[in-house]
């Protein structure tokens, strides 16, 4: 993590006003993309995106978005889980792979259920991208700390 901020009182004010913004756009992107352009990777570029200002401006004293590299690695690693299991409890299920009338939950319609298996897997396509963002940022700043090694 930077260790001073980068940004002063401008920064602070623009960063203050765009990253609520560009996290409700996010989870729009997510929720509606089933049923239009986006969904996963796009929200969670956009989410990845204000952890990233967070780090860069406020720098390592900020407590938003603290997240250190081995939680980063677990919750991507949890993103990953989470779509994955969409297709796993189609398995489990009877169905098969991906065939979301197969979910074990009890909703009548089965475009309800097809719906639910999307968002499954565009939360954890979401979470994992947004954490491999988190990954990336934070070995590119830890080498460029240290001697600029890859060791």
């Amino acid at each position: 993590m930077m260790k001073d901020p980068f940004g002063g009182i401008l920064l602070n004010i623009a960063f203050r006003l765009l990253v609520p913004f560009s996290v409700v756009y996010a989870v729009y992107v997510l929720i509606l993309g089933e049923s239009s352009p986006g969904g996963g990777f796009q929200a969670g570029v956009v989410m990845g995106f204000g952890i990233v200002l967070a780090r860069l401006i406020l720098g390592e004293e900020s407590t938003i978005f603290n997240i250190k590299l081995k939680n980063s690695l677990a919750l991507a690693g949890c993103g990953t889980f989470i779509y994955t299991m969409a297709g796993w409890l189609t398995l489990a299920g009877g169905g098969k792979f991906l065939d979301y009338s197969f979910l074990p939950f009890s909703l009548e319609p089965a475009h309800e259920l097809h719906a639910l298996g999307i968002l499954m897997i565009e939360i954890g396509v979401t979470v994992c991208v947004m954490m491999t963002i988190l990954n990336i940022m934070d070995v590119v700043v830890k080498r460029s700390e240290d001697d600029g090694s890859a060791e």
